[in-house]
């Protein structure tokens, strides 16, 4: 089989060059040759005798707005030329005016633009003006991408209800989780003294972009105002950040942790005792099934996207992100009970060991190989 895939990246270290990453691995396994319009990938894809890189580079370009148009343009110019060459051409959203036989749906713009933290509700600003524009430009396109689509594959059962409310027929939906890398993320104890982290007290784990309100740190500072045994560990650039102000203004700060922006969260994540995370939207949070591999009981929100992994016996979901009393009683039930954490944390990671990328990746080629064939 021939596969061409269009996407910016197919590169490990980000969300959905990870995916592609992923997918290319298990087509080079099957023995397909994979053709890859792509603006940067892997050092080990480069010189694959099984892949073609057809470089699209768009750095320079002065906003991620004008970024995305010229990458759709050249994708096109190219696809016109040559789709005739391919059994099945994957792409993602509305990243190329070409149409895709499958479409990897991994955020609806449209859904976002409803949302009550979408940065125009946020922030009156030119930056927020930006911001709806390329939203609603964005769910224009995406609305007629998903039309020419054969298949569109949603990456939660979120995404999946988003396609159907704007008018996607249910039977041309496929959900795939996205994966997680069990080996990378994986239990261990480590010493908090090497993060700066307090001893012998609960500690909890936040980690995200924390400059906005999308991720709803500020509902936990509000909860762990009531928790006060409880530590909590944030990972997330402080620049421009709220957050930091308003622990002191709850008089919490000696409990909060703010770290930065970190690339050790495999290694933080064996030193906490749950993870937090009440996203008041997310289409996938990878972070999510990163805790649960880890052995970490979670605490999330049915608006973000990919709780639907979260088992009972293995994390508490809430209804409401911004119900602090709800969230108060979650971060007491795992902060008062070591015994349940750890039974929950053994039960998250069988959850995660369901969902491991290598799951993901097999899916997709099966999905190819039947529209191949």
């Amino acid at each position: 089989m021939k596969l061409c895939l269009v996407t910016h990246r197919v590169i490990p270290g980000d969300g959905q060059g990870r995916v592609n990453y992923e997918i290319v691995g298990e087509a080079i396994r099957r023995g397909h040759e994979v053709t890859l319009l792509a603006s940067a990938i892997a050092p080990d894809l480069v010189q694959h005798n099984q892949i073609n890189w057809i470089p699209i580079f768009v750095q320079g370009w002065p906003t991620e707005l004008l970024r995305n148009l010229i990458f759709s343009w050249k994708s096109t110019l190219w696809l016109r030329q040559h789709h005739a060459e391919f059994d099945v051409i994957k792409v993602n959203g509305a990243i190329t005016h070409f149409p895709g036989d499958v479409n990897a749906v991994h955020f609806i713009h449209s859904a976002w633009a409803r949302s009550r933290v979408h940065t125009i509700r946020v922030h009156r600003n030119l930056y927020s003006l930006y911001q709806w524009i390329y939203t609603a430009l964005n769910a224009a396109w995406e609305k007629h991408a998903f039309r020419r689509a054969k298949v569109i594959v949603a990456v939660s059962k979120k995404i999946k209800e988003e396609l159907v409310a704007i008018g996607v027929p249910p039977q041309k939906i496929k959900v795939i989780f996205n994966g997680v890398d069990i080996e990378e993320f994986h239990p261990k104890k480590v010493e908090r003294i090497n993060f700066g982290l307090p001893e012998k007290v609960p500690l909890a784990f936040f980690a995200g972009d924390i400059r906005t309100p999308r991720k709803n740190l500020d509902t936990v500072l509000h909860a762990l105002v009531q928790v006060q045994e409880l530590h909590l560990a944030v990972a997330g650039s402080t620049k421009d950040s709220p957050y930091p102000q308003l622990a002191g203004e709850l008089d919490i700060d000696e409990r909060v942790h703010f770290l930065g922006y970190r690339q050790d969260i495999p290694q933080l994540m064996q030193a906490v005792d749950f993870f937090v995370f009440p996203s008041r939207y997310e289409a996938f949070t990878l972070v999510l099934l990163e805790a649960m591999a880890s052995e970490l009981p979670v605490i999330t929100a049915m608006t973000s996207g990919g709780a639907e992994v979260v088992t009972p016996d293995s994390g508490i979901i809430l209804s409401n992100p911004d119900d602090v009393k709800a969230l108060v009683e979650a971060l007491q039930t795992l902060t008062n009970n070591a015994p349940l954490r750890n039974q929950m944390g053994q039960a998250a990671r069988k959850v995660a060991q369901k969902h491991t990328w290598a799951v993901m990746a097999r899916s997709y080629l099966n999905l190819f190989e039947q529209l191949n064939y």
